[in-house]
C-alpha cells in the first residue's frame, strides 16, 4: 500500500504521502466552502438590511412626496384662484383701456375727418387758382405766339416799336412838346420830334428793331455760324445809323444829335455787351442808341427842361400874380374888418370875403398850372406885404 507512485526531483512520493495530500486537500477545500458560506449570508444579510434600510427611506421618500403634492395641489388650487382673480382684472383694465381707446379713435378719426375736410377744401380751391394760372397761361401763351408772329413780320415789327415811342413819348411830355411823323422841310419824315425850349430845332426819334439779326446771332451754334451772324447783325444796325445820321441831321434844322430807339431791353443789351464798336460808331455819328428804359429817362429830363424853361418865362407873370394875390388878401383884411365894425352887414361882407377867396384859389391854381394872362403889374408890392403882415399882426392881437 505504501508503494511509491512517482518522484518529484529527488524525493520519491508515496502513495499514504497521496492520500494523506488529498485528504488534506479536501479539508482544506471543505473549510473553504464554509467559509465562503459563511461570507455570503452575511452578504445576504448585509443586504437584506439594506434593502430593509432602503424600503424604510423609500417610505420615508414617498410620505415626503405626499406631504408635497398635497402641498403643491393647494398651492397649485390658490393660484388658479390667484389667476383667476388676475384674470378678471386683467379682462376688465382691458375693456376699460379698450372703450377709452375707441373713445380717443373716434375723436382722431372725428378731427382727422374735419381736418381732411378742411384739407380737401383747401385743395380744392389751389386747384382752382392752378386751373386759372392753367387758363392764364395758355392765353399768355397766345399772346406770346401772337407777339411772335407780329414780330416775326418786319412791318408789324416796326409798327410795334413806334408804338411804344408813341406811348413813352406822350405819357411823360406836354401835347405842345412833340410831334409823331414829323415832317422835316426837305420832306424827310422821322417817327418823333421833341421840342426843347427856346429852339425851333427838334430832337428826332427814329424806331428801329433789328430782331432778326440779333435772334440770328444768338441762335447761332458754331463759330462759322456765329461769324456769319455777328457780321449781319453790324451791317444792319449800321446801315440804320448811317441812315439816322444821314436823314436826320440836318444842320440849322435838326439837333446836334438823334436817338435810334431800340423797343427791346434785351436787344440793347446784346449790343452793349458784344458789339462795342457798334455803340462807339454810333457814337461817332452822333446818333444816340437808347432803350425804352433810357428813352423814358430821356423824356423825363426833357420834362423837366420844359417845366424850368416855363417857370424863367413866367417870371414876371409869377411875380405879378404874387402882387395881386397880396392886393386880394388886404382886400380880405379890410373886407374883414369891415365885417367886424359893421356885424349888421355880414351877409355882403361874408359874400365879398368868399369873392376875394375864390380869386385867391383861382390866381393859386394858374400859379400852379403855369397859366397866365397877361395883367398890368401892381404897383406897391412891398407896401402890400406890409400891409399882410400888419394884418396877420391885427388878426394874432384879435
Amino acid at each position: 500500500m505504501d508503494e511509491p507512485l512517482f518522484s518529484i526531483g529527488t524525493h520519491l512520493v508515496r502513495t499514504s504521502q497521496l492520500l494523506l495530500a488529498l485528504a488534506g486537500g479536501a479539508l482544506l477545500l471543505l473549510l473553504t466552502l464554509l467559509l465562503s458560506t459563511r461570507r455570503q449570508a452575511g452578504l445576504r444579510a448585509a443586504e437584506a438590511d439594506e434593502q430593509h434600510q432602503r424600503a424604510l427611506d423609500l417610505e420615508d421618500r414617498l410620505a415626503d412626496l405626499a406631504r408635497i403634492q398635497s402641498e403643491t395641489v393647494g398651492r397649485v388650487q390658490s393660484m388658479a384662484e390667484l389667476l383667476t382673480h388676475r384674470q378678471s382684472e386683467l379682462s376688465r383694465a382691458v375693456a376699460e383701456r379698450l372703450d377709452a381707446t375707441s373713445h380717443r379713435m373716434g375723436e382722431s378719426l372725428a378731427r382727422a375727418s374735419e381736418a381732411t375736410h378742411e384739407n380737401l377744401a383747401r385743395l380744392n380751391e389751389r386747384l382752382a387758382l392752378v386751373d386759372q394760372a392753367r387758363q392764364s397761361l395758355g392765353e399768355l401763351s397766345g399772346q406770346v405766339m401772337s407777339l411772335r408772329e407780329t414780330l416775326s413780320n418786319k412791318q408789324a415789327r416796326g409798327a410795334f416799336g413806334e408804338g411804344r415811342l408813341q406811348a413813352i413819348v406822350a405819357d411823360g411830355l406836354p401835347r405842345d412838346s412833340f410831334a409823331f411823323q414829323f415832317t422835316l422841310p426837305g420832306g424827310r419824315r422821322a417817327d418823333c420830334a421833341v421840342f426843347l425850349p427856346g429852339d425851333h430845332r427838334p430832337l428826332l426819334i427814329d424806331s428801329k428793331f433789328p430782331l432778326e439779326a440779333v435772334t440770328a446771332f444768338r441762335e447761332a451754334s458754331g463759330a462759322e455760324t456765329r461769324r456769319h451772324a455777328e457780321s449781319r447783325l453790324k451791317q444792319d444796325v449800321g446801315k440804320h445809323i448811317t441812315d439816322i445820321a444821314e436823314r436826320y441831321l440836318v444842320s440849322g434844322q435838326t439837333q446836334d444829335v438823334a436817338l435810334m430807339f431800340l423797343p427791346s431791353e434785351s436787344v440793347y443789351a446784346e449790343l452793349h455787351e458784344h458789339f462795342d464798336d457798334v455803340i462807339q460808331r454810333a457814337f461817332r455819328a452822333r446818333v444816340i442808341l437808347v432803350s425804352p428804359s433810357l428813352l423814358m429817362l430821356a423824356i423825363q429830363v426833357v420834362q423837366a427842361i420844359v417845366k424850368d424853361a416855363r417857370m424863367r418865362e413866367q417870371a414876371d407873370l409869377i411875380r405879378a400874380e404874387c402882387g395881386a394875390l397880396v392886393a386880394d388878401v388886404v382886400r380880405l383884411r379890410e373886407r374883414v374888418g369891415n365885417l367886424q365894425r359893421h356885424f349888421g352887414q355880414v351877409g355882403d361882407d361874408v359874400a365879398q370875403a368868399l369873392i376875394s377867396a375864390d380869386k385867391i384859389a383861382r390866381r393859386g391854381a394858374r400859379i400852379d398850372q403855369l397859366e397866365f394872362e397877361r395883367s398890368p403889374p401892381v404897383n406897391g408890392v412891398e407896401d402890400d406885404l406890409a400891409t399882410l403882415a400888419g394884418l396877420a399882426t391885427a388878426r394874432r392881437t384879435t
